[in-house]
């Protein structure tokens, strides 16, 4: 009983402190007093000193160009979160989460985590030819999906 007393006792002096900073700072920020403008007159230039431009003829520096990636730079930048240009096996099996269903080796729409594992270490690992652990942008375009061509309309 004693230490809720002395809680609530402390409570009620930290919100009395609080109460009167907050008004006191609010005080000082009201009763601030005016900018002095002769003194702000005479650091300010005379606008008629000012000088005047007339940027009719002027141009400005031109603005930067984007490089244009190829489809398979912007592949491998998916994977590559830290751009060093090389896809460390966390970095691969990181975007690999989002394809999981087409990872499913036994068809019962069910993937554990062995089966997602596996087939993406497979995959890192067929892929990784020097054995580095580590995908250089050759050894990363193996990884390229194989797309099936678009099938045209037979009307």
């Amino acid at each position: 009983m004693k230490g809720f007393v002395s809680g609530a006792f402390v409570m009620l002096i930290a919100l009395g402190v609080g109460m009167f900073w907050w008004q006191g700072r609010a005080e000082v920020e009201a009763a601030a007093p005016p900018p002095d403008l002769i003194k702000l007159a005479e650091v300010l230039p005379d606008p008629d000193l000012l000088p005047i431009t007339d940027p009719g003829d002027m141009e400005g520096p031109a603005p930067p160009e984007a490089s244009e990636l190829t489809k398979e730079q912007q592949r491998f930048f998916r994977y590559d979160r830290n751009r060093d240009w090389r896809i460390t096996r966390s970095e691969m099996l990181a975007t690999r989460s989002d394809a999981f269903r087409k990872l499913d080796k036994d068809g019962n729409n069910l993937l554990t985590f062995e089966e997602w594992a596996v087939t993406t270490v497979e995959k890192f690992e067929g892929a990784d030819a020097n054995g580095d652990r580590e995908l250089s942008p050759g050894e990363f375009a193996t990884t390229k999906p194989k797309r099936s061509p678009k099938q045209r309309c037979a009307c």
